[in-house]
């Protein structure tokens, strides 16, 4: 029997899928030709709704921000019908107003990163140019935060998502730097998922979670692993009853351009791209592009 498509997805802690709510839970272990995701995605209903939830560190937290596998985490998903992904993420605080225990929803991006992550499915034959002017999908962040705001969180429409490829904090003068690059909140994951999700045509939003003022600011304690682990915990029960609205309040349709973003991308001579490459990410290319019989 073909399984059901799964059109949302969360991508955060293993807590989350945890929630009582979730009904006819099934774990599903996907191989992708960028090898295996973060872990075994667990697929339920959630207010009549099928969502998959993906622990991207992998259960118990195994995984390093640079060592995420992020093309066969989107691909996996790819491969279930998911159209949408909420990323739940923890995020430092580059602003005063944007306190511990509030949550963010960006709507801008910059890529701090170092080139150590896979950043693109293409390649190897086929040349492909996003657009990312807008990185988050306007339509699905408007309804992450009212369904934030609806279950009584403090949360904040826009701002520029910085990540930085950690695993280690930023220092003082670096976090003087992303201040005055016009940075709002800090994090270590939401570059490449979010351009992955583009190339394959998915919506792609954040749900960041402040956990701390990263190092600028002079009379805070300087951030550590525990003390952002132990905030965004103190998170998860929001973060759950927010994901709970969504599944209900989400609609069907996608006004958005996010399900058509490869449509003009394309700069190889499509007659030109390999076999094997089509083969592989038939999944993504097969509207535009399938493979030979």
């Amino acid at each position: 029997m073909a399984r059901e498509p799964v059109k949302l997805a969360i991508i955060g802690g293993s807590g989350l899928y945890e929630m009582e709510a979730l009904r006819d839970v099934e774990e599903v272990r996907i191989s992708t030709p960028f090898g295996d995701p973060s872990d075994a995605i667990i697929v339920g209903t959630l207010e009549g709704r099928r969502v998959a939830f993906l622990p991207r560190h992998g259960r118990g937290h195994r995984i390093s921000p640079s060592e995420i596998n992020s093309r066969a985490n989107i691909y996996a998903l790819k491969t279930l019908g998911v159209e949408r992904i909420v990323a739940v993420s923890a995020c430092g605080s580059l602003r005063e107003e944007f306190a511990p225990g509030h949550v963010v929803v960006p709507d801008q991006l910059i890529d701090a990163t170092k080139g150590k992550r896979a950043y693109s499915f293409f390649g190897n034959g086929l040349v492909v140019h996003i657009s990312m002017a807008d990185p988050f999908c306007p339509h699905l962040s408007e309804y992450v935060y009212q369904a934030v705001k609806a279950v009584g969180g403090t949360v904040h429409k826009g701002g520029t998502f910085i990540t930085i490829e950690g695993p280690r904090f930023s220092t003082k003068a670096e976090s003087r730097v992303w201040r005055q690059w016009g940075a709002d909140i800090i994090g270590m994951t939401a570059v490449p998922e979010a351009q992955l999700a583009r190339e394959a045509e998915i919506c792609y939003a954040a749900m960041a979670h402040v956990t701390d003022y990263d190092v600028w600011r002079e009379a805070e304690e300087p951030v550590t692993a525990e003390m952002v682990i132990r905030r965004l915990a103190a998170n998860v029960a929001l973060a759950k009853e927010a994901i709970r609205v969504l599944a209900r309040t989400l609609p069907e349709e996608r006004p958005c351009a996010c399900g058509s973003a490869l449509q003009h991308a394309f700069a190889t001579d499509l007659s030109l791209v390999p076999e094997p490459l089509k083969r592989d990410l038939a999944p993504i290319l097969g509207k535009y592009l399938a493979p030979s019989a």
